[in-house]
Parts: structure tokens; C-alpha cells; sequence
């Protein structure tokens, strides 16, 4: 599989032969990641993929984006990650200055956080307390409905819905484009119980080989309270990026 995947990369390494970034003229972005971790002993072994696929379309009064991804992992030949995600959001920037709105649809399923499917969509505002070329700071509150089917205890169906407040903060350092900090961490709790909450984050430190190519550390977190679950991942790669 290792070579499978490797054989793919470098593939889409070789088809991307002139990259830039994001200009006046410049309205779409196409980016691949794929990271992972793996380690063997006497005692066992365990390895875990992590792959993400991201489309973006911006212009100047609205950006639109979708992203795919999908994590698995296995320790002693014993499953312990098959998460998918795949969500589409928007922003409109028809107001005043570093403010705008947005909406997003996400859905999820995931064997580590027995989450079996989730549907999370709504909109809200957002506003950028520091809004500058290589800097970036986020702030972001909305609703959202979630309709979900998960498995308490493990193996207790429990299908719902309940409507979110939705909590974020994005932070964004760009460091003479060679070195890329992104940071994210939603707080999504229910309207009706107070324990019914979902914590997430995503973090990643980018260090540019090449315009079109970067070697990527990523953290994620997540913790879904309802079923008592949570997962995180360190994991390293490569991230091959495309500016049209």
C-alpha cells in the first residue's frame, strides 16, 4: 500500500509543473496532502494514512470550498481508524471590512469516534481581528443543525438531532512564503444539554520545498462528549498544492 501511494504522489508531482499563489487574476486552488505515521517492534506493529483532497474557488466578493478527507489506521491487524469527511463552505464578503458571512454542510462518519453518519449545516458571521498580508486571525460564531446516528457504549444506537452553537478560531502565519502555520479549533455545543458538546482542532506547520511542494506536521483533535470518544493525530507528509 506504501508504494501504492508513493507511486501516486509522485505522479501528481510530475503533472504539476507551474505553481503560483493566489493573485488578482488567480480564482482557484487544488491541493493534495497526504500524511501518516507507522511503527513495527517485536511487540507489534500499527500504522496509520492520512489523506486530504481540498478545491477552493475565490473571487472578490465570495469564496467557495470543498474538502475530502479520509483517515485509517490499524494496530496489531486491529482497526482503530476509518474516518471520512467531507464538508463545503462558503464565504460572502458584502458588507464592511474584515467582516463576512458563511455557511457550511459537513458530514462525517467515523469508526473511532463511533459516529456511524453526522450531518452538521448552517451559516453564521465571522470577522478578522488581524487582518494582514502574512497574518492572519479569525473569529467565527454561527448555528448549525446536526442530525446524527451514533453508538453509545459502543454498541447502543442513539439517532438525534439538535441544533449547535458553532465556535472559531482560525490563526494563519505565512513567513516569507517558506514557512506555514495554520491553526483551527471549533467548539460545537448543543442548544438543549450543556454536556452535549464536540470539541475539534487542526494544526499544521508547512515548510516549502518547492513552490508547488511542501513537507507538512499536522495535529488533529477531536472529542465528540456524547459518546464518550476522542482521537488524536500527529502525523507528517507531503502536501502538493496548485494555483490557477
Amino acid at each position: 500500500m506504501f508504494r501504492i501511494i508513493t507511486l501516486f504522489l509522485f505522479l501528481i508531482i510530475c503533472h504539476y509543473d507551474s505553481m503560483a499563489q493566489f493573485t488578482d487574476s488567480t480564482f482557484y486552488y487544488l491541493g493534495y496532502a497526504s500524511s501518516g505515521t507507522a511503527n513495527k517492534t517485536n511487540d507489534g506493529d500499527s500504522y496509520l494514512l492520512n489523506n486530504a483532497v481540498k478545491f477552493s474557488v475565490r473571487k472578490k466578493s465570495i469564496s467557495l470550498n470543498a474538502t475530502n478527507s479520509w483517515m485509517y489506521g490499524k494496530q496489531d491487524q486491529k482497526l482503530t481508524n476509518n474516518d471520512f469527511s467531507s464538508s463545503l463552505d462558503f464565504n460572502l464578503y458584502k458588507t464592511f471590512p474584515h467582516f463576512f458571512y458563511w455557511g457550511l454542510a459537513n458530514y462525517n462518519t467515523s469508526y473511532s469516534l463511533k459516529i456511524n453518519n453526522q450531518l452538521l449545516a448552517g451559516a453564521g458571521i465571522a470577522y478578522n481581528l488581524v487582518d494582514k498580508k502574512n497574518t492572519l486571525i479569525n473569529l467565527s460564531n454561527g448555528i448549525l443543525y446536526d442530525k446524527s446516528d451514533l453508538l453509545l457504549n459502543d454498541t447502543i444506537p442513539d439517532r438525534y438531532h439538535t441544533f449547535r452553537n458553532s465556535l472559531r478560531l482560525l490563526i494563519r502565519f505565512n513567513i516569507q512564503n517558506m514557512i506555514i502555520f495554520d491553526g483551527s479549533g471549533f467548539l460545537q455545543n448543543s442548544l438543549k444539554e450543556k454536556e452535549d458538546y464536540i470539541l475539534r482542532s487542526n494544526t499544521s506547520l508547512s515548510f516549502k520545498l518547492m513552490k508547488w511542494l511542501s513537507l507538512t506536521t499536522n495535529y488533529n483533535y477531536n472529542k465528540i462528549n456524547r459518546t464518550e470518544r476522542r482521537n488524536s493525530l500527529l502525523s507528517y507528509g507531503l502536501t502538493v498544492e496548485r494555483y490557477f
